[in-house]
């Protein structure tokens, strides 16, 4: 199964893993908490953990392209949502 991890640095990781969670809670399978959350697309899942400046998310899609489009999901909601500062996601093979 394709995965991939980006490792994004952020003071906030926390709150940004907590407002993915709760947006997208309102249309898929969605759990979280301050430190950790999962949630379930149709072209895969995504894993989000929050560590001290550092926010890792995880994806894992049954093709290539379900995972390039779960990449291209998570990152375009994470940056509208951390609109004040600039974060760098590189996702990488896993």
């Amino acid at each position: 199964m394709p995965s991939s991890e980006a490792r994004v640095p952020t003071e906030h990781a926390s709150k940004y893993l907590q407002q993915l969670c709760k947006h997208f809670g309102h249309k898929i399978p969605a759990t979280f908490d301050a430190a950790k959350g999962h949630l379930i697309f149709e072209m895969g899942a995504t894993a989000l953990t929050a560590e001290p400046g550092l926010l890792v998310l995880r994806n894992e899609a049954p093709d290539a392209a379900g995972l390039t489009r779960l990449e291209g999901v998570i990152a375009s909601h994470l940056v509208r949502f951390a609109f004040r500062e600039e974060l760098k996601i590189d996702w990488k093979p896993v």
